[in-house]
């Protein structure tokens, strides 16, 4: 028989998450993070994106369990104490890819950062933006105006994506979508989904009379010149889920909420 998964437990600050980590703490027995073979995550969405991000920053990816004592927590598994153990051994893993983006600002500043759920540029004053979009290198739209424009992965399709109208990607189906924001023209142009191998540039027109900021997940570049974005397959994260709640599943039936 095999032992038993070493577990470390990580809550956010909300009194729902403090009170639930004082409870699992009386019935499990935990380890400092560096010695856990995966992390049990206790808050909403947003604290699971933090949890994924330190992890990514420390380069020590681990899988994560997240339990919701946030608000949707649509990346989060239901909120139960009792036969934790036995949950993990029994939940159903996915693999998420983050985006790796590279934003260049107008003073010549290079920033990376990864993102879980997408990365969009923004306008920052009540100018249009306008943005140049290529793929590979070859120019697909000369001049995109618009509120902004983003590239989501699937875990982050049904997050700011949909809301802008953008496609649901299935889980593991090594796409992204690539979806304007609040478009002006083109016209028709909806948006596109695409390999996500293929690196998309997005390059702002006027950074100095029309200033776009960069954004991945919860990090900010203010007045980018040029974005880049493409899949980081070196960076796969590692998502638990109980087999009743699994996220591909999640993520494909979101199509059908009215």
């Amino acid at each position: 028989m095999a032992d038993p998964k070493k577990m470390a437990l990580v809550a956010s600050r909300t009194p729902a998450a403090k009170a639930a980590e004082a409870e699992l703490k009386a019935l499990y027995d935990f380890v400092p993070t560096d010695e856990a073979d995966l992390l049990i995550a206790l808050g909403g969405d947003g604290f699971l994106l933090q949890t994924l991000h330190a992890m990514l920053r420390k380069k020590k990816l681990k899988p994560v369990f997240g339990m919701n004592r946030g608000t949707y927590g649509f990346l989060m598994n239901e909120w139960r104490p009792q036969l934790l153990e036995a949950r993990v051994e029994a939940a159903k893993a996915f693999s998420v890819l983050p985006l790796a983006m590279k934003a260049v600002s107008v003073k010549g500043k290079t920033h990376r950062s990864p993102a879980i759920n997408e990365v969009s540029l923004l306008r920052e004053t009540r100018q249009t933006a306008l943005i140049e979009v290529s793929v590979n290198g070859r120019v697909v739209i000369p001049e995109l105006a618009c509120d902004g424009v983003l590239v989501a992965t699937p875990a982050g399709s049904t997050a700011y994506n949909f809301s802008a109208q953008g496609p649901i990607l299935p889980l593991g189906s090594k796409l992204v979508a690539l979806t304007p924001i609040s478009p002006f023209r083109p016209r028709r142009w909806r948006g596109a989904i695409l390999p996500d191998d293929m690196t998309i540039t997005l390059r702002v027109l006027d950074p100095d009379k029309r200033p776009v900021s960069a954004v991945a997940d919860q990090f900010e570049v203010r007045q980018v010149e040029r974005v880049e974005v493409k899949a980081d397959r070196a960076e796969a994260l590692t998502l638990l889920f109980d087999p009743e709640h699994a996220l591909d599943e999640r993520i494909a039936m979101e199509q059908f909420t009215v």
